[in-house]
């Protein structure tokens, strides 16, 4: 009875899971665009641009890194995913995955000037470091939404 009861919801849980997939990937297809955009400023000091972009370009980061650590996988993790293998890979993914959303949280608080003006010096650098911290990120997106998509 419950393998009826798997294969009945399967369609509609394999179509929730794709959306999921295809948000996660506009969203970090607007926050490379944006990133690049941003790298393009240099020299940082004395550009007057770079503030609201990197404004907006943290707000979409911010939204981006949430979609996939709450949607993709909280919807692995929380008991909606039911395929064993799929929920030990995850598992075993957490902790570098947790790390690159601790990298883009402090890139974020490093950088919002809503709560302290933010000082340019280590742009350079710290935009660096987050370019590979957010291409680690994608790879383990990848290996998640190849594993949900199964």
């Amino acid at each position: 009875m419950s393998g009826s009861t798997t294969s009945t919801y399967t369609p509609e849980r394999r179509v929730q899971a794709q959306q999921l997939v295809n948000e996660l990937k506009e969203e970090r297809q607007e926050v490379w665009s944006l990133f690049f955009e941003i790298a393009d400023l240099k020299p940082f000091d004395g550009n007057a641009e770079i503030k609201p972009r990197l404004k907006k370009f943290a707000e979409i980061m911010v939204d981006y890194v949430s979609l996939g650590h709450f949607g993709i996988y909280e919807r692995i993790l929380a008991g909606k995913e039911r395929r064993d293998n799929i929920l030990g890979k995850a598992q075993d993914m957490y902790d570098d995955f947790s790390n690159t959303t601790d990298i883009v949280v402090s890139f974020n608080d490093s950088y919002d000037d809503s709560t302290h003006g933010f000082s340019i010096n280590n742009l350079e650098a710290d935009l660096s470091k987050l370019g590979e911290n957010l291409a680690k990120r994608m790879e383990i997106e990848d290996q998640l939404c190849s594993l949900l998509l199964r």
